[in-house]
């Protein structure tokens, strides 16, 4: 008998799913048989059989009301192994519009009359047999199946979050076929840990869970959306669960509202960029869609890091026209399939220039007439600027005040200049070149308010650190270090940095933009600073690679430990955004500027003369000491 049910139970589950007329017929069946139970019970076995058929009739007759019921509340379309109390709802809503029409209709019709007369008590104990035969009918085929096949083959998980995220997450892997069963739940709250949630225990989240979650075979820890900046926040219970290869897989958006239909495979396994601790960044998307909702926004560097998202971002606000300005060609047509693809209704002009280029950027600026200007082109590796000078003055620099003149000259009511947290005390040529940009553009825009140059742009510096994976970053780099088998390459042991997602960074720039009203720095609060071997040693973990070594290899030209987001001589005032304040810096008149970048031109012009360029910017940005690089002589 137990060979029997074990080929029954596995014929069955290993089919897709019964088709639903099956299962409309078994529970027809099962509505029959219960009225024929309650008549015996009522009027006893003997008369029961004397009037079996035409008893049988009178149920089928009857049975007409349950079909109705079936067919509104949908109870038959259900796959039994996945029921849920959503089913078993639905099946007592049918037969109980059943039984209501039933009584109905023999208020008005005396059925009586032409069928075998079934008492009210009948008609109540066969909706009661019938619904709690289809109860346990459902209930017993899912308990098989999870014993028989889930419990074997799929994986034990626990969820991190006890609230409606986690709840969510269970009930999406209980709901449908899935590679995943449910063994616990994680919770901060000393409150849940004496309860069960769905049948499993809750635990608490301290010291003992690798060891819990080891006894109970689990090796995956899946993150309620409610929880992730509880998990970003405690880096020790990130590091216990990598260092024990535990799996994290973490809600694949940026944020769920608690509402939307939450899926469990719509998690992914976590990156490193996932871990970092960081706060959920809010930003005036009305004000933003206000200012640039049919206007023509130019973006330059928009098939970087930055300038592509931007202008994702800048998309997703209905401007009339967008222009896009980049010298890479691959890359920039990469945003062209982009903008075809996901914003077909924005005209998106994608041009491959170069800033420099004078002539044509005025050409672009007389047709187009931007009225917003997002500028983040620039060269931004410490090590190749530190190389070449001359291209940091050519590009980022004289590009940047090419761009600003023609601005100004074609009526741009604002230009967002993208700046770096390595202006800041410069110790680079990068940063100092980035450095001599926020004051040009500064004092520009100073000179269009007193009036010496005839003007209506407003000038806005953005300043920030490293944005996670950008091109050329960190952690690109260490992911195809240990795809490699190592060793990680990291500069020494102490250095750390800033870091901040690309679309909360671009948030920010956009935010900042509509806010500015001229000459402002504004300064993104980057949040907790990071080390540079810590990133490396977790990323390790993550990736299960144990045996990949880390090799410091001492710290590159122009590079330095710390990070500053302020000059010494700086203070920061608040903004009406929490995230960002406005830098107090050192100020220079328009015309010492602009004179100071025009010998610097020249000096570029006549020979590219490494010293000598590097000399004057010194000359024009005191604060900047350069660091393990040839030009600390000039110092």
């Amino acid at each position: 008998m137990k060979d029997f049910i074990t080929r029954i139970t596995t014929w069955y589950f290993t089919k897709n799913a019964f088709p639903y007329w099956m299962i409309l017929i078994y529970d027809c069946a099962i509505v029959v048989a219960s009225g024929v139970l309650a008549h015996t019970l009522t009027v006893g076995v003997i008369r029961t059989l004397t009037s079996f058929w035409s008893l049988i009739a009178t149920l089928c007759c009857y049975l007409v009301f349950y079909l109705i019921g079936f067919r509104t509340m949908h109870s038959y379309s259900g796959v039994m192994r996945y029921s849920s109390f959503v089913d078993l709802t639905r099946v007592a809503c049918a037969n109980l519009i059943a039984i209501v029409l039933i009584f109905a209709t023999r208020k008005i019709v005396n059925i009586d009359a032409i069928l075998t007369p079934l008492a009210w008590k009948e008609l109540v104990t066969t909706f009661i047999i019938a619904t709690t035969l289809m109860w346990t009918s459902r209930i017993l085929v899912k308990y098989f199946y999870d014993i028989y096949f889930v419990s074997s083959s799929a994986q034990r998980v626990f969820i991190y979050g006890a609230q409606e995220g986690g709840i969510a997450l269970a009930k999406s892997i209980r709901s449908q076929e899935s590679q995943y069963i449910v063994s616990g739940f994680i919770s901060d709250n000393p409150n849940d840990w004496t309860h069960l949630l769905m049948g499993v225990k809750i635990y608490p989240n301290d010291e003992n869970l690798i060891k819990l979650m080891r006894q109970r075979g689990v090796k995956i820890l899946m993150i309620s959306p409610k929880k992730t900046e509880d998990l970003r926040n405690n880096q020790d219970m990130i590091d216990r669960l990598a260092q024990a290869g535990v799996k994290m897989l973490m809600y694949s958006r940026q944020e769920w509202d608690g509402k939307s239909n939450l899926q469990h495979t719509q998690l992914k396994e976590v990156d490193i960029e996932d871990l970092l601790p960081r706060n959920q960044i809010e930003v005036d998307l009305d004000s933003i869609r206000t200012i640039l909702q049919d206007k023509c926004v130019l973006i330059t560097g928009a098939a970087g890091s930055i300038g592509s998202e931007i202008t994702r971002q800048v998309a997703s606000f209905n401007p009339r026209q967008l222009v896009l300005i980049d010298q890479a060609e691959t890359p920039l047509h990469d945003i062209r399939l982009m903008m075809s693809r996901q914003f077909p209704d924005i005209p998106a002009l994608t041009l491959t220039a170069s800033i420099t280029h004078k002539i044509h950027m005025e050409t672009i600026f007389a047709k187009y007439k931007p009225e917003y200007v997002f500028h983040a082109a620039a060269y931004k590796h410490v090590p190749m600027m530190e190389d070449n000078p001359g291209e940091a003055i050519a590009n980022n620099v004289d590009g940047t005040r090419i761009m600003a003149d023609l601005a100004v000259k074609y009526e741009t009511k604002k230009f967002v200049m993208v700046s770096t947290d390595k202006a800041v005390n410069p110790t680079n040529v990068m940063g100092c070149s980035k450095r001599i940009c926020e004051m040009y553009c500064q004092s520009l825009d100073m000179a269009i308010k007193d009036g010496s140059i005839q003007g209506c742009t407003q000038f806005v510096t953005t300043r920030f650190g490293n944005v996670l994976g950008s091109n050329g970053s960190v952690i690109p780099l260490f992911k195809e270090q240990i795809k490699a088998g190592g060793p990680l390459t990291v500069t020494h042991p102490d250095i750390i940095r800033y870091f901040m997602l690309i679309p909360e960074a671009c948030k920010l720039v956009l935010q900042a933009g509509t806010m500015g009203h001229g000459s402002e720095i504004f300064v993104f609060d980057m949040g907790k600073p990071v080390r540079i071997a810590d990133l490396a040693k977790r990323m390790i973990k993550l990736s299960g690679a144990n045996d990949v070594e880390i090799k410091y290899t001492g710290l590159r030209d122009g590079e330095k430990l710390y990070e500053e987001l302020l000059n010494q001589e700086e203070n920061t005032i608040p903004s009406s955004h929490p995230k960002i304040k406005i830098a107090k810096v050192r100020e220079l008149g328009y015309d010492v500027v602009n004179a100071e970048i025009d010998d610097l031109v020249k000096i570029t012009q006549n020979g590219y003369d490494d010293m000598a360029i590097v000399k004057k910017m010194k000359e024009l940005v005191p604060e900047f000491k350069s660091k393990h690089s040839k030009y600390e002589v000039l110092d």
